[in-house]
């Protein structure tokens, strides 16, 4: 191994001009010493365009200051926590796109990288180090970047597939001890239990599944364990699916794509998952581009994509990226899973969330909110859940929709949902019993 390339993170992100595009890789391996070291230097620079995406870090990122809004131009694929405040008040931005499609726009040149950021596991005998937890963007981001700096970690697990480099390809190389962030298991609620179970009644076995963050996907694993020969072909891996892959529930023996591995794009969960996931040849991570592609998606049978949504319309319209017009996340995987299980010989798509909001407000609409943005349309939505029941909208037309999504809104909010479908849909609905 070329020792020259190992340098300080103040040294490695001198290697970073005024003008550059640079990547920094998310889920829950961003980079945080090398973009602490970039933010130090921030006055020394200026028009340096900062790619993030879906992340997980220890709090704001050290570049989200006013101070430097002409030194980093702040741009998001995904608005995590790092930066979500800083885009809000009209700081930074989001490029809008689903996340599969974002590596085609590193590749084609539509958003330049010159540098890619990385958080890496130590260099395995070959002199090949691995980005772990996180394939998604990075593997792109690196291939097209002329300059690739890396931390080199000892809690980055090394994870087989896309998200592997030879040391040689580093322009720099950082020697860090920096443990990765940790994301505890959502403990599903009394409610969430009640939408986990409607939906796994709807799940067969020999199922694929591509299952969400959060209280309700990890509600459907906890009511899975019954099941048998389950796949996992997902975006993210998290916790949850950890005691479907011990107890063998989740085998991967009757899927099409890649048969036998779990395949995923990106985790994030305890340091339980990062150990399992270290050197284990079952598991594979991809470009999310080969993950998220619909037409591969759809190649395995009974694909069951299960996501969460923040509110939905009469019409089965959903919205699961803002709150109004704020941003407050992006559309991920969802549409990409939502199209690629519609292709699926026996696939499903279950869209889920709580029926009110944590002051009381019905999530169930007339209309969305103002400025909301419809991330799956009501041409897609397949079954809707929450905790008063689950619904089937395929095949629906606008008025049997409305009645089917009335009948799951919390009870004190039908009467006046009712009123607002017989307005708007008239005897069509009326006639409905």
């Amino acid at each position: 191994m070329d020792k020259i390339n190992y340098m300080t993170a103040d040294e490695a992100v001198k290697l970073i001009e005024s003008g550059d595009h640079v990547y920094i890789q998310g889920s829950t391996s961003t980079p945080e010493v090398l973009v602490e070291a970039l933010a130090r230097r921030g006055h020394e620079l200026h028009d340096v365009t900062l790619y993030s995406a879906f992340a997980v870090t220890k709090g704001v990122a050290p570049y989200c200051k006013p101070e430097f809004k002409d030194n980093f131009n702040v741009e998001s694929f995904f608005v995590s926590n790092a930066v979500r405040q800083y885009i809000a008040e009209g700081y930074g931005s989001m490029i809008p796109r689903f996340l599969g499609e974002v590596p085609a726009l590193f590749r084609d040149g539509t958003c330049r990288v010159d540098v890619a950021l990385l958080n890496c596991s130590m260099p395995n005998e070959e002199g090949y180090v691995s980005f772990g937890v996180s394939a998604d963007l990075a593997t792109a981001a690196a291939e097209c970047a002329d300059r690739v700096i890396a931390q080199v970690n000892p809690h980055m697990p090394f994870s087989y597939g896309d998200p592997v480099i030879h040391v040689s390809q580093l322009s720099a190389i950082v020697e860090v001890d920096d443990p990765l962030i940790e994301v505890p298991t959502a403990v599903p609620t009394e409610k969430e239990i009640r939408i986990g179970n409607f939906i796994a009644e709807h799940i067969p076995d020999g199922a694929t599944l591509q299952i969400g963050v959060g209280g309700i996907p990890n509600a459907v694993i906890r009511a899975l364990e019954n099941h048998k020969h389950l796949g996992l072909h997902t975006e993210a891996m998290t916790d949850g699916v950890l005691p479907l892959l011990e107890k063998g529930i989740i085998d991967n023996s009757e899927k099409m794509v890649m048969p036998g591995k779990s395949v995923a794009s990106l985790a994030l969960g305890s340091r339980r998952l990062y150990d399992y996931m270290n050197y284990n040849k079952d598991i594979v991570f991809k470009d999310v581009a080969w993950t998220n592609n619909p037409f591969i998606i759809a190649q395995n049978p009974k694909v069951m994509s299960i996501n969460s949504c923040l509110e939905i319309d009469l019409t089965g319209q959903v919205c699961a990226d803002s709150i109004g017009t704020k941003i407050f996340s992006s559309v991920g995987g969802q549409h990409d899973f939502v199209y690629g299980s519609s292709q699926s010989e026996g696939g499903k798509s279950f869209l889920a969330m709580l029926s009110t909001t944590n002051k009381g407000a019905t999530k169930i609409k007339p209309i969305l909110t103002p400025g909301a943005g419809v991330v799956t349309t009501r041409f897609q939505t397949n079954y809707i859940a929450t905790e008063h029941g689950i619904v089937d909208l395929r095949g629906k037309n606008l008025a049997e929709r409305a009645k089917l999504m009335i009948s799951i809104a919390a009870p004190e909010f039908r009467d006046e949902l009712s009123r607002a479908a017989a307005e708007r849909f008239g005897y069509a609905f009326l006639r409905l019993k």
